[in-house]
């Protein structure tokens, strides 16, 4: 007897492993029209599997309410453990071809924010003109991508900054980075920089933290505004925004405005330090340091050219920090 997903079963063999498949994409879909699109069946063989699905656990799976399909309880139980489940079948049968990165042409899709290209990239793309020459970069914006995406394998790897992430996904830290004030050399703040000083000023707001089709901000909703903002509460403070961007170099060209104040991570800032226009000065309060990530899919994990994209990228960003 064995013991499967909660259920004793006699023989695995009367047991439909297509169905693992199938519960997998429904979990992650929550939809029946969609998860039959994905593998390439009809919407009817895709609610007759959900029907045998359900006779195999017990259990609903998906209950229709006013949000649409809504997964049970069990179901996100199950859901980690199927795509475990399906992520070591899938590598159990990939080919293991060896990576020959001075051979390959292989295109990397990496999503990253423009921060982590100014920072990163260069110096990557150094490294790989010596080693891979070959190798072509494409490079998606936050906006471009979802968590879906990059579960399916169709982003190779999310460099940035996540307040959350899925607990499947795989990660490492690149690198931590302080802050910094950006201010036009002519600002009166620059000769009586302090707290009060920096409050009096309008400020541009930059971030994109996590993924997906960005909404629009508003100056009082502090807990999406982020780290600098979060720091200004703990003090009972607020600053004045004139400007949001999602751009690390368009709120550096704001900069140079006699008015106004950019507050970003001090790496995003090496570009303008021999700007006679600019200013770079150290925040007058205390900001908590940014942490930058690199995310994959579990999917990618024992990919033998994605490990060696990681391998990389993990080295450069050693000298991003020097």
């Amino acid at each position: 007897m064995i013991y499967i997903f909660g259920i004793y079963c006699m023989n695995i063999s009367r047991v439909d492993l297509n169905l693992l498949v199938y519960l997998d994409v429904l979990l992650r879909e929550c939809n029946v029209t969609r998860a039959a699109e994905e593998l390439g069946i009809s919407q009817p063989a895709m609610s007759n599997s959900l029907r045998r699905l359900r006779d195999l656990l017990g259990d609903p799976i998906l209950v229709r309410t006013s949000d649409g399909m809504t997964p049970t309880e069990r179901a996100l139980e199950l859901k980690p453990m199927v795509r475990k489940v399906i992520c070591a079948a899938e590598q159990a049968v990939m080919p293991q071809a060896k990576f020959n990165p001075e051979l390959s042409s292989r295109i990397f899709r990496i999503m990253a924010s423009d921060y982590t290209e100014v920072t990163l990239l260069p110096l990557l793309l150094a490294r790989l003109r010596l080693e891979a020459p070959n190798i072509r970069l494409d490079i998606m914006t936050p906006s471009d991508v979802s968590f879906h995406d990059v579960e399916r394998g169709k982003v190779d790897l999310v460099i940035n900054r996540f307040n959350t992430l899925p607990q499947s996904f795989h990660q490492i830290h690149l690198w931590d980075d302080s802050f910094s004030c950006v201010v036009n050399a002519d600002n009166p703040v620059v000769k009586n920089w302090n707290l009060d000083t920096y409050l009096a000023q309008k400020h541009v707001w930059v971030s994109k933290t996590g993924m997906g089709v960005g909404v629009g901000m508003r100056p009082d909703d502090v807990q999406r505004l982020g780290w600098v903002d979060e720091a200004l509460r703990s003090l009972n403070h607020t600053r004045e925004i004139s400007v949001f961007t999602r751009h690390y170099q368009a709120a550096l060209m704001l900069g140079e405005q006699e008015h106004l104040i950019v507050t970003i991570p001090t790496l995003a800032t090496r570009g303008i330090r021999k700007n006679p226009k600019m200013v770079i000065l150290d925040p007058p309060f205390s900001i908590p340091r940014m942490r930058l990530k690199m995310v994959w899919s579990p999917l990618l994990q024992h990919d033998p050219g994605h490990r060696w994209m990681r391998k990389i990228i993990k080295s450069v960003s050693e000298m991003v920090v020097c």
